[in-house]
């Protein structure tokens, strides 16, 4: 069904991403992190945290410190978890508010000391560990000193030191050789830690793959994200037939016409028809999270039936051509979904793309296409 008079939504299925998460309990014995960064992967932070918590996950994980006060705005008081912040930002508000913080270096640290006697209370950390991904986390060199002045802050009375974490950078290839030697980095940095007296509450490492892959990197914690909307980070047909896609993108046709044979359609006239056609105008286009490499590529489905992206997509449309076929204006056309009307899926359009299944539902947050609830938390 479609909402009022929209040309374009997307519609998010609460009941899947509760199921998801279900899913992924049941792979654990671990508590379980649901990744809502991104405004929950392009389905809604707020929605899509809600569905999760009721599935079974106790922890949300966010990036920024907006998005955890979105969750605390709505009303969510489930621990929360933000990684990437910058000092001079509200880190006094975000430990009055409850927000977890991760720390990978002493001037973060010191910023988060300032913020803890801003606000009057503790601050809650979780160190952050380099075990081979060079992106965020100390190095094992700057670890020991790193975990040393948290231990001073935490007997100070400054900190509590919840956790010590890490993020792998291969575990979509269960078997790659990274994935150990992380493993041993990251036990070796736990290592260090009990040394110096430190024991968090929470070790965590494992991410969607590692959670259905990797039991022996769960530890206390996991913390799946992709996986939470039913799209899998891995191969496997049985771990991808495990979950249930919660998206599905989709559009009315816009316009529908005749054009001859050797038309070119759209910008620069990259397709041309190689007889005379029917064409439907199809009102979403890149501002509204449609990859311009789909030109030529795209695969949606029109009344039933399976065709490709004709010509290249522009900012607000795109066009498909349905040869013969008969096409009415206001026809739907599904982008994606999670394939039982034989609908493409995002990993169709991942691969049409060269791209990877997160980047083309996350794509999908314009505020011109409406978002649409399905299920009991809707």
């Amino acid at each position: 069904m479609w909402q009022g008079d929209a040309q374009s939504q997307v519609v998010v299925d609460l009941d899947a991403i509760r199921a998801n998460v279900a899913t992924l309990r049941s792979h654990t014995t671990a508590q379980v992190m649901a990744v809502v960064k991104g405004d929950g992967y392009g389905h809604g932070m707020v929605a899509a945290a809600r569905a999760a918590l009721s599935g079974g996950a106790t922890w949300l994980g966010v990036c920024t410190l907006e998005e955890a006060f979105g969750l605390r705005d709505a009303g969510l008081t489930a621990p929360v978890l933000s990684w990437l912040w910058l000092p001079g930002q509200p880190v006094g508000r975000a430990i009055e508010r409850d927000v977890d913080l991760s720390v990978a270096s002493l001037s973060q640290l010191a910023a988060v000391l300032a913020g803890a006697r801003e606000a009057g209370r503790a601050a809650r950390l979780h160190l952050k560990i380099d075990t081979g991904l060079s992106r965020g986390g100390a190095t094992a060199q700057e670890w020991p000193q790193l975990v040393e002045a948290a231990a001073k802050a935490q007997a100070d009375g400054y900190a509590e030191i919840v956790g010590v974490w890490s993020h792998f950078v291969y575990a979509d290839a269960p078997g790659h050789e990274t994935i150990d030697h992380q493993l041993a980095g990251f036990t070796d940095a736990l290592g260090v830690a009990l040394r110096l007296g430190v024991e968090p509450q929470l070790r965590h490492i494992a991410n969607s793959a590692a959670t259905l892959t990797r039991p022996d990197a769960h530890f206390d914690l996991v913390r799946p994200g992709i996986a939470v909307y039913g799209l899998s980070p891995v191969e496997d047909p049985a771990i991808r037939a495990s979950l249930r896609p919660a998206m599905t993108a989709r559009a009315r046709v816009l316009l529908s016409k005749r054009l001859p044979a050797g038309q070119g359609i759209s910008y620069g006239h990259t397709y041309v028809t190689e007889r005379e056609s029917t064409v439907a105008l199809v009102p979403l286009g890149y501002a509204d999270g449609v990859p311009r490499h789909a030109s030529n590529s795209g695969p949606v489905l029109l009344n039933g039936a399976r065709y490709t992206v004709a010509g290249r997509v522009c900012m607000d449309q795109f066009v498909v051509d349905a040869g013969d076929a008969p096409v009415a204006e206001g026809d739907e056309v599904i982008l994606f979904g999670p394939g039982d009307r034989g609908e493409p899926t995002a990993d169709d359009w991942a691969d049409a793309v060269g791209t990877i299944n997160y980047e083309i539902v996350t794509r999908f947050g314009s505020s011109r296409v409406p978002r649409v609830y399905r299920g009991d938390d809707a």
